[in-house]
């Protein structure tokens, strides 16, 4: 079962980021790859259960459920329910901690899921690097401004 992973730095403090992400809807304000986000069930977007409709950058839908929001671990677990990608049982892990010596935030991202053999290589990249590593960049910069 492959896991695709990604992990940086960035400039903000853990609290500020975790703001940012923990919004289940909010992938569009700092995602480039995300140019519409809409909950289809949970009004908020902040209890487990909710599910949201992604549409990315290249006309695809993914339709995600929030699995897990724990604020205490600045953690938050969803799976895949629709996607353009051929995909069985993806679940994917955000995760922010603070770096105590910088006031700066680890932020990682990672992901298991079953795929047909043929898939996973070009799955596994585009997931470590196309979406979390881009995603981890893209919020470099929004909080270098």
């Amino acid at each position: 079962m492959p896991r695709p992973y990604a992990s940086g730095v960035v400039p903000a403090s853990a609290d500020d980021v975790w703001k940012v992400v923990r919004d289940f809807n909010g992938l569009p304000a700092w995602l480039p790859a995300v140019t519409a986000s809409e909950l289809d069930e949970g009004g908020s977007g902040a209890e487990v259960g909710a599910v949201r409709r992604l549409t990315l950058d290249n006309g695809g839908t993914v339709v995600e459920r929030l699995v897990e929001l724990h604020d205490g671990e600045r953690r938050c677990t969803y799976e895949i329910l629709e996607s353009s990608f051929p995909v069985r049982r993806y679940v994917s892990t955000f995760r922010v901690a603070p770096i105590t010596a910088s006031g700066e935030t680890f932020v990682e991202w990672w992901s298991e899921y079953d795929a047909d053999g043929a898939d996973e290589a070009n799955l596994t990249q585009t997931f470590a690097d196309g979406i979390y590593g881009a995603g981890i960049a893209a919020l470099r910069k929004h909080f270098d401004g």
